[in-house]
Protein backbone atom coordinates (compact mmCIF):
# COMPACT_ATOMS: atom_id res chain seq x y z
CA UNK A 1 0.00 0.00 0.00
CA UNK A 2 1.24 3.84 -1.04
CA UNK A 3 0.49 7.02 -0.55
CA UNK A 4 -0.95 9.41 -3.38
CA UNK A 5 -1.79 12.95 -4.13
CA UNK A 6 -3.49 13.57 -6.94
CA UNK A 7 -5.11 17.07 -7.74
CA UNK A 8 -5.08 20.49 -9.91
CA UNK A 9 -4.25 23.88 -8.77
CA UNK A 10 -3.73 27.48 -10.29
CA UNK A 11 -0.74 26.25 -11.62
CA UNK A 12 -2.51 23.53 -14.05
CA UNK A 13 -5.91 24.64 -14.33
CA UNK A 14 -8.11 27.34 -15.25
CA UNK A 15 -10.42 29.63 -12.42
CA UNK A 16 -13.07 28.27 -14.42
CA UNK A 17 -12.49 24.56 -14.04
CA UNK A 18 -11.30 24.97 -10.46
CA UNK A 19 -14.34 26.04 -9.47
CA UNK A 20 -16.00 23.67 -11.23
CA UNK A 21 -14.15 20.76 -9.43
CA UNK A 22 -14.02 22.29 -5.55
CA UNK A 23 -16.30 21.10 -2.77
CA UNK A 24 -17.91 23.33 -0.65
CA UNK A 25 -17.79 22.56 3.12
CA UNK A 26 -21.38 21.18 3.44
CA UNK A 27 -20.81 18.55 1.08
CA UNK A 28 -17.62 17.75 1.66
CA UNK A 29 -18.38 15.00 4.22
CA UNK A 30 -19.92 12.90 1.16
CA UNK A 31 -17.65 13.52 -1.21
CA UNK A 32 -15.01 12.10 1.19
CA UNK A 33 -17.32 8.94 1.70
CA UNK A 34 -18.08 8.76 -2.01
CA UNK A 35 -14.52 8.69 -2.73
CA UNK A 36 -13.81 6.04 -0.41
CA UNK A 37 -16.32 3.96 -1.50
CA UNK A 38 -16.43 4.09 -5.35
CA UNK A 39 -12.69 5.01 -5.89
CA UNK A 40 -10.97 1.73 -4.47
CA UNK A 41 -8.87 3.97 -1.82
CA UNK A 42 -8.60 2.69 1.72
CA UNK A 43 -7.95 6.29 3.29
CA UNK A 44 -8.46 9.59 1.84
CA UNK A 45 -8.65 13.35 2.35
CA UNK A 46 -9.80 16.30 0.39
CA UNK A 47 -8.16 19.96 0.23
CA UNK A 48 -10.22 22.10 -1.64
CA UNK A 49 -9.69 25.81 -1.86
CA UNK A 50 -9.80 28.60 -4.34
CA UNK A 51 -7.08 28.05 -5.69
CA UNK A 52 -6.89 24.13 -5.51
CA UNK A 53 -8.76 21.10 -5.12
CA UNK A 54 -6.26 18.21 -4.15
CA UNK A 55 -6.95 14.21 -2.73
CA UNK A 56 -4.41 12.32 -0.47
CA UNK A 57 -4.82 8.81 0.41
CA UNK A 58 -3.88 5.32 0.94
CA UNK A 59 -4.06 3.42 -1.86
CA UNK A 60 -3.51 -0.40 -3.37
CA UNK A 61 -1.75 -0.51 -6.98
CA UNK A 62 -2.54 2.02 -9.39
CA UNK A 63 -5.94 4.06 -8.10
CA UNK A 64 -5.21 7.37 -9.69
CA UNK A 65 -7.06 6.58 -12.48
CA UNK A 66 -10.26 5.23 -10.78
CA UNK A 67 -9.94 8.44 -8.08
CA UNK A 68 -9.67 11.06 -11.35
CA UNK A 69 -12.83 8.95 -13.01
CA UNK A 70 -14.43 9.15 -10.06
CA UNK A 71 -13.91 12.98 -9.63
CA UNK A 72 -15.02 13.85 -13.11
CA UNK A 73 -18.36 11.60 -12.65
CA UNK A 74 -19.36 13.15 -9.45
CA UNK A 75 -18.28 16.86 -10.81
CA UNK A 76 -20.91 16.11 -14.40
CA UNK A 77 -17.69 16.89 -16.28
CA UNK A 78 -15.75 15.02 -19.14
CA UNK A 79 -12.60 13.61 -18.11
CA UNK A 80 -10.45 14.41 -21.04
CA UNK A 81 -11.25 18.24 -19.69
CA UNK A 82 -9.95 17.91 -16.13
CA UNK A 83 -7.22 14.90 -17.25
CA UNK A 84 -4.55 17.13 -19.08
CA UNK A 85 -4.77 19.26 -15.51
CA UNK A 86 -4.42 16.96 -13.22
CA UNK A 87 -1.24 15.81 -11.48
CA UNK A 88 -0.23 13.38 -9.41
CA UNK A 89 2.56 11.92 -6.74
CA UNK A 90 2.98 9.07 -5.10
CA UNK A 91 4.80 7.71 -1.68
CA UNK A 92 8.10 10.12 -0.84
CA UNK A 93 6.97 12.58 -3.77
CA UNK A 94 2.88 12.64 -2.52
CA UNK A 95 4.46 13.09 1.15
CA UNK A 96 7.23 16.15 -0.08
CA UNK A 97 4.22 17.34 -2.28
CA UNK A 98 1.71 17.92 1.09
CA UNK A 99 4.54 19.42 3.34
CA UNK A 100 5.22 22.13 0.50
CA UNK A 101 1.31 22.71 -0.07
CA UNK A 102 1.09 23.42 3.85
CA UNK A 103 4.64 25.54 4.00
CA UNK A 104 3.38 27.60 1.42
CA UNK A 105 5.63 26.43 -1.10
CA UNK A 106 2.88 25.84 -3.65
CA UNK A 107 0.80 28.47 -3.12
CA UNK A 108 0.51 31.58 -5.60
CA UNK A 109 1.49 34.49 -2.92
CA UNK A 110 4.32 32.06 -1.68
CA UNK A 111 5.06 31.51 1.97
CA UNK A 112 1.23 32.44 2.68
CA UNK A 113 0.33 31.05 6.30
CA UNK A 114 -3.71 30.54 5.31
CA UNK A 115 -2.87 27.22 3.38
CA UNK A 116 -1.83 25.70 6.88
CA UNK A 117 -5.15 26.45 8.57
CA UNK A 118 -7.18 24.89 5.04
CA UNK A 119 -5.11 21.80 5.89
CA UNK A 120 -5.87 21.25 9.53
CA UNK A 121 -9.45 22.22 8.02
CA UNK A 122 -9.38 19.22 5.34
CA UNK A 123 -7.92 16.98 8.09
CA UNK A 124 -10.66 17.34 10.68
CA UNK A 125 -13.03 16.86 8.25
CA UNK A 126 -11.81 13.78 6.73
CA UNK A 127 -11.22 12.25 10.69
CA UNK A 128 -15.55 13.46 11.11
CA UNK A 129 -16.20 11.42 8.04
CA UNK A 130 -14.38 8.79 9.16
CA UNK A 131 -11.83 8.37 5.90
CA UNK A 132 -8.95 9.01 7.79
CA UNK A 133 -6.91 6.13 9.33
CA UNK A 134 -3.31 5.49 10.63
CA UNK A 135 -1.48 5.96 7.49
CA UNK A 136 -2.89 9.59 6.80
CA UNK A 137 -2.87 10.54 10.23
CA UNK A 138 1.16 9.76 10.41
CA UNK A 139 0.73 11.82 7.28
CA UNK A 140 -0.84 14.70 8.70
CA UNK A 141 0.78 15.21 11.96
CA UNK A 142 3.99 14.80 10.04
CA UNK A 143 3.16 17.35 7.81
CA UNK A 144 2.01 19.74 10.32
CA UNK A 145 5.34 19.51 12.09
CA UNK A 146 7.38 19.94 9.00
CA UNK A 147 5.23 23.16 8.46
CA UNK A 148 5.83 24.52 12.02
CA UNK A 149 9.62 23.85 11.82
CA UNK A 150 9.96 25.54 8.25
CA UNK A 151 7.94 28.92 9.93
CA UNK A 152 10.21 28.70 12.61
CA UNK A 153 13.53 28.01 11.19
CA UNK A 154 13.30 30.40 7.87
CA UNK A 155 11.82 33.95 7.23
CA UNK A 156 9.33 32.53 4.38
CA UNK A 157 6.11 34.69 6.52
CA UNK A 158 8.16 37.58 7.75
CA UNK A 159 7.62 39.72 5.19
CA UNK A 160 4.39 40.97 3.85
CA UNK A 161 3.82 40.27 -0.01
CA UNK A 162 0.52 41.19 -0.34
CA UNK A 163 -0.44 45.15 -0.84
CA UNK A 164 -2.81 44.89 1.60
CA UNK A 165 -1.29 43.76 4.29
CA UNK A 166 2.09 45.80 3.37
CA UNK A 167 -0.35 48.85 3.59
CA UNK A 168 -1.06 47.58 7.31
CA UNK A 169 2.42 46.46 8.04
CA UNK A 170 3.27 50.26 7.40
CA UNK A 171 0.55 51.26 9.54
CA UNK A 172 2.14 49.82 12.39
CA UNK A 173 5.60 51.35 12.18
CA UNK A 174 4.18 54.78 12.32
CA UNK A 175 1.34 53.71 15.79
CA UNK A 176 2.50 52.40 18.66
CA UNK A 177 -0.51 50.34 18.92
CA UNK A 178 -2.30 50.05 16.07
CA UNK A 179 -5.75 49.03 18.58
CA UNK A 180 -5.97 52.74 19.72
CA UNK A 181 -6.51 53.78 16.09
CA UNK A 182 -9.58 54.62 13.73
CA UNK A 183 -9.75 53.70 10.11
CA UNK A 184 -11.54 55.00 7.17
CA UNK A 185 -11.32 52.56 4.45
CA UNK A 186 -12.81 54.10 0.85
CA UNK A 187 -14.25 51.90 -1.75
CA UNK A 188 -16.09 48.03 -0.96
CA UNK A 189 -13.89 46.05 -3.50
CA UNK A 190 -12.16 43.35 -2.89
CA UNK A 191 -8.97 44.85 -2.21
CA UNK A 192 -10.06 47.08 0.79
CA UNK A 193 -11.84 43.93 1.92
CA UNK A 194 -8.92 42.58 2.42
CA UNK A 195 -7.31 45.69 4.24
CA UNK A 196 -10.50 45.46 6.36
CA UNK A 197 -9.83 42.06 7.22
CA UNK A 198 -6.10 42.71 8.06
CA UNK A 199 -6.81 45.73 10.21
CA UNK A 200 -9.29 43.91 12.39
CA UNK A 201 -6.86 40.88 12.51
CA UNK A 202 -4.17 43.62 14.00
CA UNK A 203 -7.18 44.86 16.97
CA UNK A 204 -8.33 47.76 15.35
CA UNK A 205 -12.29 47.73 16.44
CA UNK A 206 -13.65 51.41 14.88
CA UNK A 207 -13.17 50.93 11.27
CA UNK A 208 -15.90 53.21 8.73
CA UNK A 209 -16.54 52.01 5.27
CA UNK A 210 -16.82 54.72 2.80
CA UNK A 211 -18.80 54.09 -0.55
CA UNK A 212 -20.90 55.33 -3.49
CA UNK A 213 -23.42 52.57 -2.78
CA UNK A 214 -23.98 52.53 0.78
CA UNK A 215 -25.94 49.29 0.92
CA UNK A 216 -22.84 47.47 -0.17
CA UNK A 217 -20.76 49.41 2.36
CA UNK A 218 -22.94 48.49 4.91
CA UNK A 219 -22.29 45.11 3.76
CA UNK A 220 -18.42 44.75 4.31
CA UNK A 221 -19.12 47.35 7.64
CA UNK A 222 -20.60 44.18 9.28
CA UNK A 223 -17.94 41.86 8.60
CA UNK A 224 -15.32 44.08 10.98
CA UNK A 225 -18.58 45.24 13.27
CA UNK A 226 -17.89 48.95 11.56
CA UNK A 227 -20.16 51.58 10.57
CA UNK A 228 -20.79 52.64 6.64
CA UNK A 229 -21.13 56.14 5.33
CA UNK A 230 -21.32 57.86 2.24
CA UNK A 231 -18.79 59.28 0.49
CA UNK A 232 -20.29 63.39 1.15
CA UNK A 233 -19.68 62.43 4.81
CA UNK A 234 -15.98 62.13 4.68
CA UNK A 235 -15.30 65.40 5.38
CA UNK A 236 -16.55 64.84 9.04
CA UNK A 237 -15.02 61.65 9.08
CA UNK A 238 -11.53 62.55 8.79
CA UNK A 239 -11.33 64.54 11.73
CA UNK A 240 -11.43 61.65 13.90
CA UNK A 241 -9.84 59.01 11.43
CA UNK A 242 -6.10 58.03 11.90
CA UNK A 243 -5.61 55.90 9.06
CA UNK A 244 -7.28 56.39 5.42
CA UNK A 245 -6.89 53.64 3.05
CA UNK A 246 -8.41 54.26 -0.46
CA UNK A 247 -9.13 51.89 -3.25
CA UNK A 248 -11.95 53.12 -6.01
CA UNK A 249 -12.86 52.82 -9.75
CA UNK A 250 -13.45 57.07 -8.79
CA UNK A 251 -11.51 58.74 -12.56
CA UNK A 252 -10.89 61.64 -9.80
CA UNK A 253 -9.83 62.12 -6.78
CA UNK A 254 -11.75 61.65 -3.70
CA UNK A 255 -9.54 63.42 -1.05
CA UNK A 256 -7.99 66.41 -1.98
CA UNK A 257 -5.94 68.75 -0.03
CA UNK A 258 -7.74 71.55 1.09
CA UNK A 259 -10.66 68.73 2.99
CA UNK A 260 -7.20 67.12 4.20
CA UNK A 261 -6.10 70.02 5.62
CA UNK A 262 -9.08 70.99 7.35
CA UNK A 263 -9.71 67.96 8.90
CA UNK A 264 -6.05 68.10 10.46
CA UNK A 265 -6.93 71.84 11.93
CA UNK A 266 -9.66 70.12 13.99
CA UNK A 267 -7.64 67.30 14.79
CA UNK A 268 -4.84 69.66 16.48
CA UNK A 269 -2.26 68.27 13.96
CA UNK A 270 -2.52 64.53 15.04
CA UNK A 271 -0.50 62.63 12.11
CA UNK A 272 -2.84 60.90 9.78
CA UNK A 273 -1.59 57.24 8.11
CA UNK A 274 -2.63 57.42 4.17
CA UNK A 275 -2.51 54.71 1.45
CA UNK A 276 -3.56 55.13 -1.73
CA UNK A 277 -3.93 52.09 -3.78
CA UNK A 278 -6.78 53.10 -6.54
CA UNK A 279 -5.39 53.99 -10.07
CA UNK A 280 -5.93 56.61 -11.36
CA UNK A 281 -5.40 58.15 -7.75
CA UNK A 282 -7.81 59.00 -5.00
CA UNK A 283 -6.26 61.39 -3.11
CA UNK A 284 -4.26 64.23 -4.78
CA UNK A 285 -0.70 63.92 -4.53
CA UNK A 286 -0.16 67.24 -3.12
CA UNK A 287 -1.91 65.94 0.06
CA UNK A 288 1.81 64.36 1.17
CA UNK A 289 3.02 68.48 1.36
CA UNK A 290 1.39 68.96 4.70
CA UNK A 291 3.09 68.27 7.51
CA UNK A 292 1.59 65.20 10.19
CA UNK A 293 0.28 63.43 7.04
CA UNK A 294 1.84 60.08 5.75
CA UNK A 295 1.06 59.19 2.15
CA UNK A 296 1.91 56.19 0.65
CA UNK A 297 1.13 55.20 -2.89
CA UNK A 298 0.54 51.87 -4.84
CA UNK A 299 3.73 52.09 -6.13
CA UNK A 300 5.39 52.99 -2.64
CA UNK A 301 3.83 49.43 -1.37
CA UNK A 302 4.59 47.80 -4.59
CA UNK A 303 8.29 48.16 -3.92
CA UNK A 304 7.80 47.22 -0.35
CA UNK A 305 6.56 44.11 -1.84
CA UNK A 306 9.22 42.95 -3.78
CA UNK A 307 11.87 43.51 -1.22
CA UNK A 308 10.05 41.27 0.88
CA UNK A 309 9.08 38.79 -2.15
CA UNK A 310 12.83 38.59 -2.63
CA UNK A 311 13.67 37.48 1.10
CA UNK A 312 10.90 35.06 0.89
CA UNK A 313 12.45 33.46 -2.19
CA UNK A 314 15.85 33.42 -0.15
CA UNK A 315 13.62 31.87 2.63
CA UNK A 316 11.88 29.42 0.50
CA UNK A 317 15.56 27.31 -0.43
CA UNK A 318 16.20 26.66 3.00
CA UNK A 319 12.07 25.90 3.09
CA UNK A 320 12.57 23.46 0.63
CA UNK A 321 15.92 21.50 2.15
CA UNK A 322 13.83 21.34 5.37
CA UNK A 323 10.88 19.88 3.32
CA UNK A 324 13.09 17.40 1.55
CA UNK A 325 14.54 15.75 4.79
CA UNK A 326 11.30 15.56 6.74
CA UNK A 327 9.96 13.96 3.68
CA UNK A 328 12.57 11.18 3.54
CA UNK A 329 12.53 11.03 7.36
CA UNK A 330 9.12 10.27 7.28
CA UNK A 331 9.49 7.80 4.72
CA UNK A 332 11.89 5.89 6.71
CA UNK A 333 9.84 6.25 9.40
CA UNK A 334 6.97 4.39 7.17
CA UNK A 335 9.60 1.67 6.41
CA UNK A 336 10.52 0.81 9.70
CA UNK A 337 6.97 0.27 10.95
CA UNK A 338 6.60 -2.18 7.83
CA UNK A 339 8.78 -4.12 9.71
CA UNK A 340 7.54 -3.83 13.24
CA UNK A 341 4.81 -6.92 13.03
CA UNK A 342 8.18 -8.84 11.90
CA UNK A 343 10.23 -7.98 15.04
CA UNK A 344 7.63 -8.41 17.66
CA UNK A 345 6.98 -12.08 15.93
CA UNK A 346 10.43 -12.50 16.92
CA UNK A 347 10.67 -11.14 19.77
CA UNK A 348 7.56 -13.42 20.95
CA UNK A 349 9.91 -16.71 19.41
CA UNK A 350 12.77 -15.95 21.27
CA UNK A 351 10.58 -15.17 24.46
CA UNK A 352 8.74 -18.26 24.05
CA UNK A 353 12.30 -20.29 23.82
CA UNK A 354 13.57 -18.40 26.61
CA UNK A 355 10.73 -19.33 28.97
CA UNK A 356 10.94 -22.72 27.94
CA UNK A 357 14.58 -23.06 28.80
CA UNK A 358 14.18 -21.37 32.06
CA UNK A 359 11.50 -23.16 33.02
CA UNK A 360 14.09 -26.74 32.31
CA UNK A 361 16.39 -25.08 33.98
CA UNK A 362 14.41 -24.44 37.43
CA UNK A 363 13.58 -28.27 37.42
CA UNK A 364 16.64 -29.39 36.48
CA UNK A 365 18.04 -27.57 39.80
CA UNK A 366 15.15 -28.85 41.61
CA UNK A 367 16.13 -32.56 41.16
CA UNK A 368 19.94 -31.10 42.45
CA UNK A 369 21.40 -30.41 39.74
CA UNK A 370 25.08 -28.31 40.33
CA UNK A 371 23.94 -24.12 38.99
CA UNK A 372 26.65 -24.12 36.82
CA UNK A 373 25.73 -27.02 35.09
CA UNK A 374 22.36 -25.91 34.64
CA UNK A 375 23.24 -22.38 33.88
CA UNK A 376 25.72 -23.88 31.23
CA UNK A 377 23.04 -25.96 29.10
CA UNK A 378 20.05 -22.88 29.66
CA UNK A 379 22.83 -20.94 27.57
CA UNK A 380 24.03 -23.54 25.34
CA UNK A 381 20.74 -24.80 24.33
CA UNK A 382 18.80 -21.37 24.12
CA UNK A 383 22.00 -20.38 21.74
CA UNK A 384 21.69 -23.29 19.56
CA UNK A 385 18.17 -22.74 19.12
CA UNK A 386 18.24 -19.24 18.43
CA UNK A 387 21.61 -20.24 15.42
CA UNK A 388 19.38 -23.07 14.19
CA UNK A 389 16.81 -20.89 11.88
CA UNK A 390 19.01 -18.30 10.59
CA UNK A 391 21.83 -21.84 9.93
CA UNK A 392 19.68 -23.29 7.53
CA UNK A 393 18.53 -20.73 5.73
CA UNK A 394 22.16 -19.08 5.10
CA UNK A 395 23.30 -22.49 4.32
CA UNK A 396 20.82 -22.62 1.59
CA UNK A 397 21.40 -19.45 0.56
CA UNK A 398 24.93 -19.88 -0.57
CA UNK A 399 23.70 -23.53 -1.93
CA UNK A 400 21.10 -21.71 -4.17
CA UNK A 401 24.11 -19.23 -5.31
CA UNK A 402 22.47 -16.31 -3.45
CA UNK A 403 25.38 -14.90 -2.16
CA UNK A 404 24.26 -11.16 -1.50
CA UNK A 405 21.88 -12.59 1.29
CA UNK A 406 25.25 -13.94 2.75
CA UNK A 407 26.91 -10.46 2.64
CA UNK A 408 23.21 -9.20 4.16
CA UNK A 409 23.47 -11.74 7.11
CA UNK A 410 26.90 -10.26 7.60
CA UNK A 411 25.00 -7.28 8.87
CA UNK A 412 22.00 -8.86 10.01
CA UNK A 413 24.13 -10.86 12.72
CA UNK A 414 26.25 -8.08 13.79
CA UNK A 415 29.38 -9.73 12.13
CA UNK A 416 31.35 -7.07 11.70
CA UNK A 417 34.73 -8.47 11.69
CA UNK A 418 33.89 -10.59 9.15
CA UNK A 419 35.10 -9.65 5.68
CA UNK A 420 32.51 -9.93 3.28
CA UNK A 421 34.77 -11.83 1.04
CA UNK A 422 35.11 -14.69 3.43
CA UNK A 423 31.60 -14.71 3.84
CA UNK A 424 30.71 -15.26 0.21
CA UNK A 425 34.40 -16.22 -1.10
CA UNK A 426 33.07 -19.03 -3.74
CA UNK A 427 31.28 -16.41 -5.83
CA UNK A 428 31.74 -17.28 -9.14
CA UNK A 429 34.77 -15.69 -11.47
CA UNK A 430 34.76 -15.53 -15.29
CA UNK A 431 37.08 -18.36 -15.15
CA UNK A 432 35.00 -20.92 -13.17
CA UNK A 433 31.67 -19.86 -13.31
CA UNK A 434 28.80 -21.45 -10.70
CA UNK A 435 30.30 -24.98 -10.81
CA UNK A 436 32.59 -24.66 -7.64
CA UNK A 437 29.75 -23.04 -5.39
CA UNK A 438 27.26 -25.12 -6.70
CA UNK A 439 29.41 -28.12 -5.89
CA UNK A 440 29.78 -26.81 -2.04
CA UNK A 441 32.09 -24.23 -1.52
CA UNK A 442 29.15 -22.09 -1.70
CA UNK A 443 28.11 -23.56 1.32
CA UNK A 444 31.67 -23.96 3.03
CA UNK A 445 31.31 -19.80 2.68
CA UNK A 446 27.67 -20.40 4.81
CA UNK A 447 29.94 -22.25 7.37
CA UNK A 448 32.18 -19.18 7.80
CA UNK A 449 29.40 -17.37 8.68
CA UNK A 450 27.38 -19.73 11.11
CA UNK A 451 30.74 -20.41 12.39
CA UNK A 452 31.81 -16.48 13.07
CA UNK A 453 28.41 -16.54 14.48
CA UNK A 454 28.54 -19.44 16.66
CA UNK A 455 32.06 -18.10 17.72
CA UNK A 456 30.53 -14.55 18.69
CA UNK A 457 28.05 -16.41 20.66
CA UNK A 458 30.64 -18.52 22.57
CA UNK A 459 32.66 -15.13 23.52
CA UNK A 460 29.35 -13.45 24.41
CA UNK A 461 28.57 -16.30 26.93
CA UNK A 462 31.92 -16.54 28.46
Amino acid sequence: MGLLALGINHKTASLDLREKVAFTPDTLADALRAALREAGVNEIAILSTCNRTEFYGQVEGACGESLLAWLAQSRQLPLGEISGCVYQYENEEAVRHMMRVAAGLDSMVLGEPQILGQLKDAYMQAAAAGTLGPALERLFQATFSAAKQVRTDTAIGANPVSVAFAAVQLGRQIFADLRDTEALLIGAGEMIELVGKHLYEQGVTKITVANRTLSRGFELAQKFNGRAISLEDIPEALVTTDIVISSTASPLPILGKGMVERALKKRRHKPVFMVDIAVPRDIEPEVAELDDVYLYSVDDLQSVVEVNLRSRQEAAVAAENIVTARAAQFMTQKREQGAAGLVVAYRHRVEVLRAQEVERALAALRKGQAPEEALERLSRTLANKLLHAPSIAIKKAAADGQFGKLDWAVDLLGLEAVPRGEAARQRATPATGLSQGAAGGGEAGADGVVAAAAAKRDGDTA
